[in-house]
C-alpha cells in the first residue's frame, strides 16, 4: 500500500499562504490515479480553510514539476479507462483554477502534458531557468486533455499555442518567458523563496478583494468587453460593504498597514 499523505507535501507558512509540493520524484511527479487522488485531496483542504489567502505549487527537488500522464500505468489501462482517468485530470486541474485564491506555480523541473496543464491553471507562473516546458501529446497520436488547448491559446495566443501543440516539441524557459508563457525567470535555488516572496505581497491585501479580482478576471476573459464590465462592477459591489474596506480606509489615513481580516 502506498501512503498516499506521501504523494503530496502540504504545510501553511505565513499564517496564510499554502504550499503544495507534489513528491513522487522517482515518477517525474507523473500523474497517477493515487496522486490525482492526493491532490484533490489537498485542494479540498485549502477550499475550505478561510485563513489560506495565496497557494503555491511547486515539485520536490529540482528535477520535475510534474512530467504528465503516468504512462506506465497508463499502459495498463483499457480505453475507457484511459478516457475515465483523463477527466479526472482535467477536473483537478479544473479546481485548481477556481481556487477562490491567487495560485502560484513555482516550476522547479519539467512540466510536460498534463503537468503543464496544471500550471496553465494557475494565475501564474514562475520557473527556475533550467526548466522544459510542453504539451507533448501529439508524440503520442493523441491531444491535451485537461484543458490545454483551451487555456494555453487563451494565455499565449493561437499562433503560439499551434505551434507548440502541433509539434509537440518542449521549449526552454527563456523562450516561455518571450512568448508569455510563465512570468519570471529565477535561479533553481531562488525558486521557493521567489514564488513565497510574491506570495506574501498578495497575501498584505484584502482577500475578499483579491477574490473579487480573480473571478472579474477569469470569468470577464471569456465574454465580451460589455459583459465583462458587468461583471467586474458585481465583484466591485461584493467589496463595498466589507470590514475590510473600512480598514483599509482607516489605515491608509492613519499611515500604517492595515490588518484584513477577511470580512
Amino acid at each position: 500500500m502506498i501512503n498516499l499523505s506521501s504523494l503530496v507535501h502540504y504545510k501553511i507558512i505565513k499564517e496564510h499562504i499554502a504550499i503544495v509540493t507534489l513528491n513522487r520524484p522517482e515518477s517525474a511527479n507523473a500523474l497517477s490515479t493515487q496522486l490525482i487522488e492526493t491532490i484533490n485531496h489537498t485542494l479540498e483542504k485549502i477550499a475550505q480553510n478561510p485563513d489560506i489567502y495565496c497557494t503555491i505549487i511547486t515539485g520536490v527537488h529540482d528535477r520535475s514539476f510534474c512530467a504528465g500522464a503516468d504512462l506506465k500505468e497508463r499502459l495498463k489501462m483499457t480505453d475507457e479507462q484511459v478516457v475515465d482517468t483523463v477527466s479526472k485530470i482535467g477536473d483537478m486541474v479544473t479546481r485548481v483554477e477556481q481556487l477562490a485564491m491567487p495560485v502560484i506555480a513555482a516550476l522547479n523541473g519539467v512540466a510536460f502534458g498534463g503537468g503543464l496543464e496544471l500550471a496553465l491553471a494557475c494565475d501564474f507562473r514562475i520557473a527556475s531557468d533550467h526548466i522544459k516546458l510542453g504539451l507533448t501529446e501529439t508524440s503520442l497520436a493523441i491531444i491535451p486533455g485537461a484543458g490545454g488547448t483551451q487555456r494555453l491559446p487563451r494565455l499565449i495566443g493561437p499562433g503560439q499555442a499551434k505551434r507548440l501543440i502541433y509539434t509537440a516539441q518542449p521549449i526552454g524557459a527563456e523562450e516561455a518567458l518571450q512568448i508569455g508563457l510563465v512570468e519570471k525567470i529565477v535561479k533553481s535555488t531562488d525558486l521557493l523563496n521567489e514564488a513565497i516572496n510574491l506570495a506574501k505581497k498578495i497575501i498584505g491585501n484584502g482577500p475578499i478583494a483579491l477574490r473579487q479580482a480573480k473571478i472579474a478576471v477569469n470569468t470577464g476573459m471569456q465574454t465580451n468587453l460589455a459583459m465583462g464590465l458587468a461583471i467586474e462592477h458585481e465583484s466591485y459591489q461584493q467589496t463595498i460593504r466589507t470590514k475590510d474596506r473600512l480598514e483599509g480606509l482607516r489605515a491608509f489615513q492613519e499611515k500604517r498597514k492595515p490588518n484584513y481580516k477577511g470580512q
